[in-house]
């Protein structure tokens, strides 16, 4: 296995699906138990939603609450050789770019010093539900916020803190992103690729559709490649900036087995690996630790390791012995 750095997802809920409460207890155990003291990444999603606020994502999402405290306390993200990678996410129902950057301020004021990774946008280049691509102003809302979120950073001392982005894959999917790709290939470097630390990636490339187990080997290393071959250097990102697997995952579910699950992860997990140094990538982040809610079928309640009340499946051990391998 190669030099990546793993990580994971460890809070439990997804969107609008949500299980039990998360269990700061387990997710301490089960993280640790995976880490084996090595340096591991954990992601958090914050999100504006704009004014006013949707009334069903704002319940479910509870955005004021997350900015005051996230799954575990700051202390835990610090220590054990975790790091945090935070997620910034824009979905308001109309444009609100000023009501944006106010936000972006007032995270980096308050995870500023525990944050290792600050992710400026989820996945803008499509339009898919509950995700920043379906937002008016997303393309502004990357672009604007990422200089901002720099500046601040600076200012406040925290140079160590890389800023990115990430995009969804396949780039076929809902019929491709060239929009998306063509508005930053206009922007001058100086204006946005000077200010990007690092590239993230959504991989499912079987999590939503029927996939035979050999060929996702393929569509793994078909994913990395045209986002490091093709997308990035229409940005005016080089090769010297680093990807990121910012999220991965199959599912467990009708038709899908926990033994299935874990074969899946283990293909695309070593894939991911292979391609590693060829490709510049620096890490590794699986979605997620838990089920959102193991009682519904559909394949983004059921993504975890465990299932919603942290029993295990048989990808956590995968998972945990890919890692003491690397």
């Amino acid at each position: 296995m190669s030099g990546l750095t793993y990580g994971i997802y460890a809070a439990g809920r997804v969107a609008g699906t949500a299980g039990p409460p998360d269990d700061r207890a387990a997710i301490d155990d089960l993280v640790g138990g995976l880490s084996g003291g090595r340096p591991f990444v954990v992601r958090e999603y914050l999100h504006f939603l704009g004014t006013p606020a949707d009334p069903e994502k704002a319940r479910a999402l509870a955005p004021e609450r997350r900015l005051r405290e996230l799954t575990m306390p700051d202390e835990w993200y610090t220590t054990g050789d975790r790091r945090l990678d935070l997620v910034l996410c824009y979905l308001p129902d109309q444009r609100d770019l000023d009501g944006w950057l106010a936000f972006v301020e007032r995270a980096v004021h308050r995870y500023g010093a525990v944050a290792r990774f600050l992710q400026i946008t989820l996945e803008p280049n499509f339009p898919l539900p509950w995700i920043d691509g379906s937002s008016p102003g997303v393309l502004d809302a990357l672009t604007a916020g990422t200089r901002h979120a720099r500046r601040l950073l600076d200012a406040a001392g925290h140079r160590d803190v890389r800023i990115g982005f990430s995009v969804a894959e396949p780039p076929e999917f809902l019929g491709g992103d060239d929009a998306f790709w063509a508005h930053l290939e206009a922007l001058a470097p100086a204006d946005f690729a000077a200010h990007v630390d690092y590239v993230g990636l959504g991989l499912y490339p079987d999590a939503f559709s029927p996939v035979p187990e050999p060929a996702l080997a393929g569509l793994t290393e078909h994913a990395l490649r045209h986002l490091r071959e093709h997308r990035m250097p229409r940005a005016h990102l080089g090769p010297e900036v680093p990807l990121h697997v910012a999220e991965n995952g199959t599912p467990t579910g009708p038709g899908r087995t926990p033994a299935d699950q874990a074969a899946r992860l283990d293909i695309m997990i070593r894939t991911v690996a292979a391609c590693a140094a060829r490709l510049n990538v620096t890490h590794y982040e699986l979605f997620g630790l838990r089920d959102a809610d193991s009682g519904r079928d559909e394949p983004t309640a059921r993504l975890g390791l465990t299932t919603s009340d942290y029993r295990p499946k048989p990808a956590y051990d995968v998972y945990r012995r890919l890692i003491a391998q690397s």
